[in-house]
């Protein structure tokens, strides 16, 4: 008897990790705008849950199971979180903010084959370069690496790019 329910509980917390990693890659697809993979992944998701709940809800009167099925929710976020950091989806946009050394930041993106766009700004204390680059996301430690090479006191900010289209970046494989 322990031992079978030790394997419900075990499968139960098995069938969570896998749906809700799954889901959180899902989240970013959608955010990202691959609708059809993330419908994909949805599909096999809710079936996945759909199992899992339903063992849930046949034996509740096992505190294991229900003790496995929110520990498997808790692991899955996790697990989901680092998938997704693995697989870095996507495009950053990122905004470089130099006092002094814009041009030399802008020249040094260039040559590593990225496409920068400067211009003049004015900072809160007198002027400043701005440098836009827009970049795969799993690039975008190695582009700050350059910045900080040239200019380790420049303010950079990184938000998503939800869609990129024409332009100058560069294709890497």
């Amino acid at each position: 008897m322990f031992w079978a329910t030790l394997a419900n509980a075990l499968f139960i917390f098995g069938l969570r990790v896998t749906d809700v990693s799954m889901g959180t890659v899902r989240t970013i697809m959608v955010l990202r705008g691959m609708r059809k993979l993330a419908a994909l992944i949805g599909f096999f998701e809710v079936s996945i849950w759909v199992v899992a709940v339903s063992r849930v809800i046949g034996n509740l009167d096992s505190v294991w199971n229900v003790l496995a099925y929110g520990g498997g929710f808790a692991t899955g976020t996790l697990l989901g979180m680092w998938i997704e950091s693995k697989l870095a989806l996507g495009h950053v946009y990122v905004h470089v903010f130099s006092k002094s050394k814009g041009p030399e930041i802008a020249e040094k993106i260039r040559e590593a084959g990225y496409g920068a766009t400067q211009v003049q700004a004015q900072g809160q204390s007198g002027p400043v370069h701005l440098i836009d680059i827009v970049v795969p996301r799993k690039r975008s430690n190695k582009l700050i690496r350059l910045i900080n090479e040239v200019d380790e006191g420049s303010f950079v900010t990184i938000e998503e790019a939800r869609q990129v289209m024409r332009g100058y970046y560069r294709a890497v494989k």
